[in-house]
């Protein structure tokens, strides 16, 4: 598992749904990379996928729930899930993509190190439940506690509500993309 890490990158970089570094391509993995795959409709979990991908800097690859297809998974060396909890269930479009992939991926990315982050109004556990059971599957490595972000949103209005987190929470973000980016890359994972 993952200790403490602080690393602190330029926050002024300009990000994209789908970003490429370090001579990264869908062909194949120029080096060992971090695949951030993230899901939100409120912003919540973009914004810690983003700051997650700016932590990690030259060591990640950052891309969207439904961009994701199994060559990529099988071009990464680890990997960082980033949804909301919706109805006690991960997004729907976080699920489609482990639909779309699983059996493509099966038993040719087992070893490999994972790790996740969820935003929720209060629980998160059945999410987070979720991709655990699939990455047990998949024979991966959890490498970093279970995090879930308590958004606190309870009403309609607050649930459907774009969302801001804490600069605090978006730290946090950036360090686990710096150690999982930095681990991956020294093949500490």
């Amino acid at each position: 598992m993952l200790g403490q890490y602080r690393f602190h990158p330029s926050r002024s970089k300009a990000l994209s749904l789908t970003i490429y570094r370090s001579g990264i391509d869908d062909e194949g993995m120029a080096n060992r990379h971090l695949l951030i795959v993230w899901h939100s409709r409120t912003n919540s979990c973009k914004a810690l996928a983003e700051a997650a991908f700016e932590g990690a800097g030259n060591h990640a690859r950052l891309m969207r729930a439904d961009e994701v297809e199994p060559r990529h998974l099988m071009n990464a060396a680890g990997y960082l899930f980033t949804c909301p909890e919706n109805l006690a269930s991960m997004s729907g479009e976080m699920k489609e993509m482990f639909d779309r992939c699983y059996y493509p991926v099966l038993s040719k990315i087992g070893g490999r190190p994972y790790a996740t982050m969820i935003a929720a109004g209060s629980d998160g556990e059945w999410a987070q439940k979720q991709i655990d059971r699939i990455a047990t599957g998949w024979r991966l490595k959890r490498v970093a506690e279970k995090w879930i972000v308590d958004t606190g949103a309870q009403t309609e209005a607050e649930i459907l509500a774009p969302k801001a987190l804490s600069a605090e929470t978006l730290d946090k973000a950036r360090d686990m993309g710096a150690a999982l980016g930095q681990g991956i890359a020294e093949g500490i994972f």
